[in-house]
């Protein structure tokens, strides 16, 4: 990740190697923010697989803290739905056999 502008309540993110997977869900999350006044990204090429990921904040807190929290809060979600996967295939199994 390399941040662009270091106005510090508006800032651009470049994620590498990431595509609308991420950057949709991750713009979701980031959205929840109420301190968050603007979230949004875009593909820079179909061929590049890099996004730009711009946050704007309402100035009370640093662009970068919605966007580690967004993570964070994304993260917390995958692992939610990794564990009840699990928890249910064995289930699933056991109800088929």
């Amino acid at each position: 990740v390399q941040a662009d502008g270091t106005d510090g309540d508006c800032v651009t993110f470049v994620l590498h190697d990431e595509d609308h997977t991420l950057g949709n869900s991750l713009r979701y999350m980031v959205m929840k923010n109420p301190d968050v006044e603007f979230c949004g990204y875009c593909i820079t090429h179909p061929s590049e697989s890099k996004i730009n990921f711009r946050i704007q904040t309402r100035g009370a807190l640093p662009a970068v803290e919605p966007f580690r929290k967004g993570l964070s809060d994304l993260m917390g979600v995958c692992q939610h739905v990794l564990n009840t996967f699990e928890v249910r295939i064995p289930e699933q199994l056991r109800v088929t056999s």
